[in-house]
């Protein structure tokens, strides 16, 4: 754009400088789609997508598609070896300027969007006051894969996007003291669905207000919204970098399943994948990643490979035994692990399903004294019947001995808390009323809400 001809090379080295792994350049029109293109030929870490923008759909020709598809279908594409072109867009709706004629903008918008399924490229939407024909026309498509970007609808526009399969992306002006809705969708928004971006030249974040926009100020954006999600800009990076490799098919995924990952100032150690319930709810049966990371084990790790994961366990707040299933079928490791966290000077914690007794047929909490700081056990039902509808335990009797082993836990660990879930079905005050009873700390876990 315009915007950029006086210091391109300087603000592409700056974004490199800031620590951006890669940039995605948008196309609009026909001569940014050829800058775009230029661009992600002449940088390894800059791709481009091609589109045309509803502001132009009025100039819309079959040349243009033809050309456009051109593009999407060769070797410029991401899906090729090589190739750099990830995306159809920038194309959508926008009722607010109406530069184009509404029906003539449709028009545009459909022809991309099949042209996207038929590339099997994602999509990059733009809708302003445009709210119900744009998801109608999404919706008609058969579409599933792309992003709504620089989002400026409410919640339920949100889980609607959400619930179509696409991404989110959201841009500087949620960083603004008044953007309480965006605030609240950037809140709200899964981990697997959120992106960030900037949308240079425009919508500059603060501290930046009122001045052009460019790419390395995306850094003041992943920071509010690391505030508002209540994780760290490191998690933020690590999520959003994800889920555009994903998308986009940029870069190498990771091959291995972490052994200890870090979120927010906490280490957690992901010792198995096996597990006594089958909980409807469980990420585990649709995703390989929690937070960005990717916990999908190929082997359970030994004590000495966990132990030299950790480093220095006093660098963290705690060390949680968690992961990507059941901790307590490896009582042994986390005992003998435990232990050394404790003489390394860090503090443990256990986030448990609470079947420990039914897993060795015997009280096993008597021998985590001294050596487990905390436990947070999933209670995840008011009554036996819900809890079995809903977590599928392999035991008998499961409910009533979670229920124990939290009464046995209260005797020995110095902090123990019970979970719920906010699942249909489950009833979180009677479970409140229930962890009361018992004398222990009660925490909601939103069903999106994963780490």
């Amino acid at each position: 754009m315009d915007a950029f001809d006086p210091d391109r090379e300087a603000v592409i080295q700056r974004a490199k400088d800031s620590g951006i792994a890669a940039l995605i350049t948008i196309g609009s029109d026909m001569a940014g789609n050829i800058g775009g293109i230029d661009l992600a030929e002449k940088y390894d870490f800059i791709y481009s997508s091609v589109g045309f923008h509803p502001h132009d759909a009025k100039d819309f020709t079959g040349e243009i598609f033809d050309k456009i598809k051109g593009w999407a279908t060769s070797r410029y594409s991401a899906l090729t070896k090589g190739g750099k072109i990830v995306a159809i867009g920038e194309i959508g709706l926008d009722y607010h300027y109406d530069n184009s004629p509404r029906d003539i903008q449709r028009e545009v918008f459909r022809k991309q969007l099949l042209l996207a399924k038929e590339s099997n490229l994602p999509v990059i939407i733009h809708s302003r006051e445009a709210q119900k024909d744009t998801l109608d026309i999404v919706e008609e498509s058969g579409v599933r894969t792309g992003v709504f970007h620089c989002f400026s609808g409410d919640l339920k526009m949100a889980k609607r996007v959400i619930a179509m399969g696409f991404h989110i992306s959201i841009a500087g002006p949620v960083t603004f003291r008044k953007s309480l809705t965006l605030q609240e969708v950037a809140k709200a928004i899964p981990d697997e669905y959120l992106l960030i971006e900037t949308d240079a030249p425009y919508l500059t974040p603060e501290p930046f207000r009122g001045r052009r926009n460019e790419p390395a100020y995306i850094v003041h954006t992943a920071q509010v919204i690391a505030k508002i999600r209540n994780v760290t800009l490191e998690d933020i990076a690590r999520i959003t970098t994800l889920n555009a490799r994903r998308l986009f098919h940029i870069g190498e995924m990771p091959e291995q399943g972490e052994i200890a990952y870090k979120i927010r100032d906490s280490l957690y150690l992901n010792i198995t994948n096996r597990c006594t319930n089958r909980c409807a709810f469980c990420i585990r049966f649709h995703s390989d990643y929690v937070k960005g990371h990717k916990l999908r084990l190929s082997h359970e790790p030994t004590e000495e490979e966990v132990i030299q994961a950790i480093g220095d366990p006093a660098q963290y707040q705690e060390i949680v035994f968690c992961g990507y299933g059941e901790p307590m079928l490896r009582l042994d490791l986390i005992k003998n692990v435990a232990r050394w966290i404790k003489q390394q000077g860090g503090k443990v914690r256990i986030n448990t399903n609470g079947h420990g007794n039914l897993i060795y047929k015997r009280n096993i909490i008597p021998e985590l004294r001294g050596i487990v700081d905390r436990i947070s056990i999933s209670l995840d039902a008011q009554d036996e019947e819900t809890y079995n509808r809903i977590c599928k335990p392999e035991f008998g009797n499961a409910y009533h001995e979670v229920l124990n082993f939290i009464r046995e836990a209260k005797k020995v660990i110095p902090e123990v808390s019970v979970t719920v879930v906010t699942a249909k079905g489950i009833d979180i005050e009677q479970c409140r009323s229930t962890a009361g009873e018992l004398g222990v700390g009660f925490r909601v876990r939103n069903l999106d809400v994963v780490g």
